[in-house]
């Protein structure tokens, strides 16, 4: 289960309520910065603009590719851990708003993380350290560490046993050049 906090509202849907839930000027600041970030070829800059405007937590040498999009409301809310890859055009959302209540969760990707491109991570997320996720999975509950996960609905493909044991004589991956 997604570990969300669920804010009721009243009347109109819950994105008519998004400047009472988040400040007019935070968003503007934050898609000025996430769009700057999006099309910078320089990591250690996207690192540093992610760390230095937006309060997130990013691990040394984690790459962002090209085109991802980060939450716009709440940023601070990701955090991902030391060398790990975001793929092209992955969206990473830790707010949801909804027809009668919008929600918040953090999301915490750990390191060593390999994150196929196109894929859609949700509020409440926990992706655990050496865990892969193929391109154009929607995260929509944790990922155990070390687990080979994708689809939509993501399913598990390989456990991190089952992934050692298939790598095991792999000359890049194999049980020899894991740490």
């Amino acid at each position: 289960m997604r570990r969300t906090t669920r804010y009721p509202v009243e009347g109109a849907n819950s994105l008519w309520h998004v400047y009472k839930t988040v400040p007019f000027l935070k968003v503007v600041k934050n898609f000025l910065v996430i769009q700057l970030a999006r099309y910078t070829p320089f990591l250690g800059m996207k690192n540093w603009l992610y760390r230095t405007f937006l309060k997130m937590n990013i691990g040394d040498q984690t790459s962002f590719a090209l085109m991802v999009m980060l939450d716009i409301m709440f940023p601070e809310k990701i955090s991902v851990g030391k060398n790990t890859v975001i793929g092209y055009n992955t969206t990473i959302l830790a707010h949801e708003y909804l027809i009668r209540e919008y929600r918040l969760g953090d999301v915490q990707i750990g390191s060593e993380v390999m994150i196929g491109a196109n894929t859609t991570i949700l509020p409440g997320i926990s992706i655990g350290d050496g865990a892969i996720v193929s391109a154009g999975t929607l995260v929509h509950k944790d990922v155990p560490a070390g687990a080979f996960v994708g689809g939509n609905p993501m399913r598990v493909i390989y456990t991190k046993e089952e992934l050692a044991t298939r790598w095991e004589h792999d000359p890049i991956y194999g049980s020899d050049k894991l740490h």
